[in-house]
């Protein structure tokens, strides 16, 4: 039995390779970011075949670190950004424009002509998701419309769809020479176009929107092997693929109904297991496969989607040049006591959970002459922590879940002024595991489980550790307090894009 299982984690601002041993530990990591292409206010978009060059890279750089060849891996495993939309030729590989970023709101007016027969949540009750610039369909239609020749190519077979998850798969396993088209469950649910109840696209949406069929992959379980892959991983079977945050929902060992985890990177995404049961949201909140394993029954979700956290950081480096590099935001923000007052809302792409305001644009509220960096480095920091108790209390009213302890993971659970915020405004303990790049993880789970690796749940979950814990020190009436006036700060981003 080979040793180890890889996952190609391909995110928002970086693609990493990782190889994990049989007790979940982390034997070597490779990492490198690729570019973010603003072409106009709220476009987002990422270069294809620049993000199938850093992966190649990523994994040819995690073998040499490891001193490893592909004989020495079980299987292969992919998680990534979901959303984003890639539409190439099916027969040259090459992509008929850029990727379209999850974060991209260039659909906005697709959307509105779509919610104009039934509203924002027209399909909702097919496809779990409100109509918003977020998900990966109107993505097509805008590609559809505004690249020539496309539609045409697209009804024949010859240019198809993926989100990075299937792109990134096609290439693995041979690209233009035998490539498969497939994709996830949990990727296929980010597209407005799969119908829950069926596990596959909903032939009714996609004539309203004006997608053929024909560019759409294969819908499969979560966890099988989906082929071998070629050239840098020649022979590794390729068995596991998971949404980013689904990825990270089963690294986090979130296997049990009521279970939860939050993720902090780009964006913030909190998911909390809702079982066999199909859960609709009467809150803002998105229902979606949490997992499928093999012929095993789906796992639902309750799914809790913040568009800006740790991009907010990145924006406060590379927009402001306040920060050289993100770690120094919290010795920035520890040199006051408090926000002085001030709220920054991070609606750069509209609001997300549990709002879906594409009409919302950020803010800074409550400024005076007191205000200085610092105060704008922590506020910076709150807002990651108040976006998320929105998304905790709305996931207490779907589920009737009152949340006892907070599962964290991501690149800003490093921070610890932050995570004991975190705690402070939920009222919660927050918990961060041993391994807290959960979301690589959980697609290493996904393969290894379609391979034998690992033989369940239970071995997997005994893998889970505790690396450390904040309790909440802030009393209950300042907890509401500032709670009650970042929801009045939020009310000031609305209505700025008529």
């Amino acid at each position: 039995m080979s040793k180890y299982v890889a996952a190609i984690d391909q995110g928002t601002t970086s693609t990493r390779c990782m190889i994990f041993d049989h007790g979940g530990h982390v034997i070597a990591a490779d990492q490198r970011e690729h570019e973010q292409i603003f072409p106009k206010p709220g476009w987002v978009e990422h270069n294809p075949e620049e993000i199938w060059q850093r992966t190649q890279g990523v994994v040819q750089g995690v073998l040499a670190k490891a001193n490893l060849t592909p004989s020495d891996l079980m299987a292969v495993g992919i998680t990534n950004q979901r959303e984003t939309t890639v539409v190439w030729n099916r027969k040259t590989g090459k992509p008929v424009y850029n990727a379209i970023v999850w974060q991209d709101t260039r659909t906005d007016q697709l959307v509105n002509m779509f919610a104009k027969d039934g509203g924002q949540d027209r399909f909702r009750a097919k496809v779990g998701l409100p109509l918003a610039t977020y998900f990966s369909g109107p993505k097509i239609r805008w590609i559809l419309d505004n690249v020539d020749g496309v539609h045409a190519a697209a009804e024949a077979g010859d240019v198809i769809f993926g989100n990075i998850d299937t792109f990134v798969t096609w290439w693995m396993t041979g690209g233009p020479d035998g490539g498969v088209h497939v994709t996830d469950v949990s990727n296929a649910s980010r597209t407005l176009l799969m119908n829950l109840e069926k596990l596959d696209w909903d032939d009714e949406i996609l004539s309203i929107m004006g997608i053929p069929r024909a560019m759409l992959p294969q819908i499969r379980s979560s966890s099988e092997v989906y082929g071998e892959c070629r050239g840098v991983l020649n022979g590794v079977p390729l068995a596991g693929i998971l949404g980013d945050q689904q990825g990270a929902t089963v690294g986090q060992a979130c296997y049990n109904v009521g279970e939860a985890k939050n993720t902090y990177g780009t964006g913030n995404f909190m998911l909390i297991n809702t079982g066999t049961e199909l859960v609709h949201s009467k809150n803002g909140l998105l229902t979606t496969p949490c997992y499928k394993f093999g012929d095993n029954p789906t796992i639902w979700a309750l799914e809790g989607s913040i568009a800006i956290t740790g991009s907010l950081v990145q924006w406060l480096r590379d927009n402001l040049g306040m920060i050289s590099s993100a770690p120094e935001i919290e010795e920035l923000a520890r040199k006051v006591e408090n926000n002085g007052g001030m709220y920054i809302v991070p609606a750069f792409s509209g609001l997300f959970a549990p709002y879906w305001r594409s009409d919302a644009r950020g803010v800074m509220v409550g400024l005076t002459r007191y205000i200085n960096k610092h105060h704008i480095a922590r506020a910076v920091l709150e807002a990651t922590a108040y976006q998320t108790r929105e998304v905790v209390e709305a996931m207490r009213q779907d589920s009737g879940v009152t949340l006892k302890e907070l599962k964290v993971d991501g690149g800003m659970v490093y921070n610890d002024m932050l995570m004991q915020f975190q705690a402070d405004i939920l009222g919660v303990t927050v918990v961060r595991p041993k391994v807290a790049e959960t979301t690589a993880l959980g697609s290493a789970y996904a393969a290894g489980l379609a391979t034998g690796y690992w033989k369940n749940t239970d071995e997997m979950r005994s893998n889970w550790g505790i690396d450390k814990t904040w309790e909440p020190r802030m009393s209950e009436d300042e907890r509401e307090t500032l709670y009650a006036e970042w929801k009045k700060a939020v009310t000031r981003t609305f209505d700025w894009v008529s």
